[in-house]
């Protein structure tokens, strides 16, 4: 630069040039000062939360690790180092003698089946209720909301004999379509107490400029309320269809035979009726859980986006 300088006018030799050298300094300093408005350093309460959560998350994981570690390992190496070493050689028999006992593709089939239906079905009556009660302004919306309320928080064990008795009567009883119809109805429940105060709070500009460009009531649900109301629909799929597959006391109730029973029954039958190891009870269930911990990990990203759904406009 100073050679240009000289070039073009020789008499201009002590004429200082400015340097990028300040800048440079700055620059730490502009970064330092440039963080986002909403930055703030993390306080010792913020710290103790985190660690609170970490412990909270690491004592629910500790019954599935023990879990899967006693799953692969044998009566023999279990009674010697007990139930929390690793261990010493993975052992399979305990999953293959479950799998052939109960056959357990039967009853991952039953489970699935009674699931899905149920989920399905329970989204469609509560969007139907929660329509008709939520934005279709019934009389006595209030209180159909309460005995909704109400039935939902009556134990099974009330249920029971009512339903026993009803179910032998028409013939259903030992089907499926019996356990699928009660959790149905009680699922259902739930899900239209929560969609009919969501739906209560819709835009009622929406529905009044599908019923001006002259949209029928099935329309504007179909059309508007739907396609709006999708991540909390799909929310309810998933927590109807992993609460059901869960579920224990009614299908024990109504399923007799050894084709129709689910994984949880199946897991509790087996127990009482033949003398299983620890190793065998373990591999048991693991293998009804991975299946709901597939379906969650499928949905994950559904069940995010319909919980976050709305929070920020």
């Amino acid at each position: 630069m100073t050679a240009i300088v000289e070039e073009l006018d020789p008499e201009r030799r002590d004429v200082e040039l400015p340097t990028a050298v300040a800048p440079a300094r700055r620059g730490r300093r502009d970064v330092r000062s440039r963080r986002p408005s909403g930055y703030a350093r993390r306080t010792p309460g913020d710290w103790v939360v985190l660690a609170v959560a970490i412990l909270l998350g690491f004592l629910i994981a500790v019954p599935f690790l023990l879990i899967l570690v006693n799953s692969f390992k044998s009566p023999t190496d279990y009674n010697t180092s007990g139930p929390l070493t690793l261990p010493t050689e993975l052992y399979f028999d305990g999953i293959v003698k479950f799998w052939q006992r109960v056959d357990f593709p039967e009853k991952l089939w039953n489970s699935v089946f009674i699931s899905g239906f149920v989920s399905v079905f329970a989204v469609l009556i509560s969007m139907f209720n929660a329509f008709a009660l939520g934005i279709g302004r019934v009389k006595g919306r209030l209180w159909i909301v309460v005995v909704i309320l109400l039935a939902n928080m009556l134990p099974q064990e009330v249920l029971l004999y009512p339903l026993y008795f009803m179910f032998k009567q028409v013939g259903l009883y030992d089907n499926q379509w019996a356990v699928i119809i009660i959790f149905t109805v009680i699922q259902s429940a739930f899900g239209t107490y929560l969609l009919a105060s969501v739906y209560s709070t819709f835009p009622k500009e929406l529905l009044e400029a599908a019923s001006l460009d002259g949209a029928s009531r099935w329309q504007i649900l179909w059309r508007v309320v739907y396609p709006i109301s999708r991540p909390t629909l799909s929310v309810l799929l998933i927590f109807f269809f992993i609460w059901t597959w869960n579920e224990f006391l009614i299908p024990l109730t109504f399923l007799v035979s050894n084709s129709t029973q689910t994984v949880p029954v199946a897991i509790t039958v087996l127990q009482g009726d033949r003398l299983m190891d620890v190793t065998t009870t373990s591999a048991s269930a693991l293998l009804g859980l991975i299946p709901t911990l597939v379906f969650f990990l499928i949905f994950q990203r559904t069940l995010t986006r319909g919980i976050t759904a709305g929070a920020v406009k």
